[in-house]
């Protein structure tokens, strides 16, 4: 095996394993990815088992051959190489990848291609093509709220196709958040329902381009962005009924300004217990006092106005979980509709900018 390529178009592509092979040494080959030499390309593959990425770079290949090379150190080899010069890879006796750039040669052992898992294919039939950049803000918006835990339908978001409509939730048991956007002349068949993993989301929010291609089998999702393609095994289980969550009688409606309530609640959670995080909303007409306390270290107050005018009520929150959607919104307001101080809260932005967003936060006892 031996080819050469520039620099410039391996980078991006390394750069994108590094989150997805594997570190832990349970199987060592999967801290590896595989390369696999063309003519005039070279294909990389790299998986932990769950998530899995088949990309490709132009090279000139002058020997094809297929080998596995550290994801984590080829990266970082190729990186510290100077710009400007081609890299020549080639394979050496008993699994040795020779690097070379100029007068900098690096050798690195390596793993037989035989011992690399295979990853599912698709060949993306369904032509369900979904608009990037709404998928990345559907994800920034559920993503604080995904677990990891026991509960494997909580350890990532569950996202819907309907005709004309996409939605994605997730749920940590504690507050739920919800959003959803209609897609003009979209036609997607039947209803889709799959829970993705929380460490594909993550991955999905590094891509670029203006759209992606979805498919998927029985376990697996496949998701093609350009010369990219992601594989993400479905997570088996139920998804909670969040329709029966979304708060829909909660009468007592307060707007307030987003720059407002986050600042006034950094403020005052820093006297709150770290364990709890708590702070106590009270809330009255056109006001709302916040407090906090600790016994080994004092309490904190703070007032800010808004604009309400129902029944009179303090509630209590953990602040990181309000924290949590306040940074996530862009809104300039954000409205909050109580129901009494024992039932869940809904918050969401006052424009919604032609996204639904609802977060359901459940109070707590202080």
């Amino acid at each position: 095996m031996r080819f050469s390529l520039k620099k410039e178009d391996l980078i991006p592509e390394l750069h994108l394993f590094q989150g997805i092979v594997e570190k832990r040494n349970t199987m060592p080959i999967l801290a590896n990815i595989l390369l696999d030499v063309y003519e005039d390309r070279v294909d990389m593959t790299g998986t932990d088992l769950e998530v899995g990425l088949k990309t490709y770079s132009p090279a000139k290949g002058e020997e094809k051959g297929s080998i596995t090379i550290s994801g984590k150190k080829i990266f970082e080899i190729v990186k510290s190489l100077p710009e400007g010069k081609p890299i020549i890879f080639s394979e050496e006796n008993d699994l040795v990848m020779r690097i070379t750039s100029g007068e900098t040669e690096f050798k690195v052992l390596c793993l037989p291609k035989e011992d690399y898992p295979q990853m599912p294919e698709s060949k993306f039939e369904k032509n369900i093509v979904i608009p990037l950049d709404v998928l990345q803000d559907m994800i920034e918006s559920v993503y604080f709220a995904i677990t990891q835990e026991h509960r494997y339908y909580l350890n990532g978001a569950l996202l819907i196709l309907k005709d004309g409509k996409l939605e994605m939730v997730s749920t940590d048991g504690h507050r739920l958040a919800y959003v959803s956007k209609s897609l003009e002349n979209t036609s997607w068949g039947e209803e889709i329902r799959v829970i993705v993993s929380k460490k594909t989301l993550n991955e999905l929010r590094k891509f670029e381009d203006e759209s992606l291609e979805f498919d998927l089998d029985e376990s697996n999702l496949f998701f093609r962005i350009k010369n990219r393609t992601m594989v993400s095994r479905i997570i088996e289980g139920k998804f909670p009924n969040f329709e029966a969550v979304l708060p829909k009688d909660n009468p007592y409606k307060a707007s307030i300004s987003r720059e407002a309530i986050t600042d006034s609640i950094r403020r005052v959670s820093l006297l709150s217990t770290e364990r709890s995080r708590g702070i106590k909303l009270s809330i009255e007409k056109n006001l709302i006092r916040l407090f906090s306390s600790n016994p080994e270290m004092g309490e904190a107050r703070d007032n800010i106005s808004l604009d309400y005018s129902g029944k009179e009520m303090e509630i209590g929150f953990n602040s990181q979980y309000i924290l949590d959607f306040l940074t996530t919104v862009k809104s300039e307001k954000v409205v909050f509709e109580f129901k009494d101080k024992d039932s869940a809260v809904l918050m969401r932005p006052e424009s919604e900018e032609g996204m639904k967003y609802n977060y359901v936060l459940m109070p707590m006892k202080l």
